[in-house]
């Protein structure tokens, strides 16, 4: 072991899940720069990979803003 922190991953398809501590929800991050929570992994896979149906990037910083459609409360 050579005591380094692994390469962060990067590139045009790369599909991020985040989970939201102290919670049971996960947090999915599309290439494009969308985010959304989600308590049901299905549906959170399915929103990723409808891209781009549903996916509103921010148009600054390069994050995305939560969508309501799909999001389960």
């Amino acid at each position: 072991m050579s005591g380094q922190a692994p390469a962060v991953p990067t590139g045009e398809k790369l599909y991020r899940v985040h989970w939201a501590l102290g919670t049971d929800r996960m947090r999915a991050v599309c290439p494009c720069g969308a985010e959304q929570l989600f308590d049901d992994p299905v549906v959170l896979w399915d929103w990723l990979l409808a891209h781009p149906e549903g996916h509103h990037p921010a148009h600054s910083g390069g994050r995305g803003v939560p969508v309501p459609e799909g999001d389960i409360s």
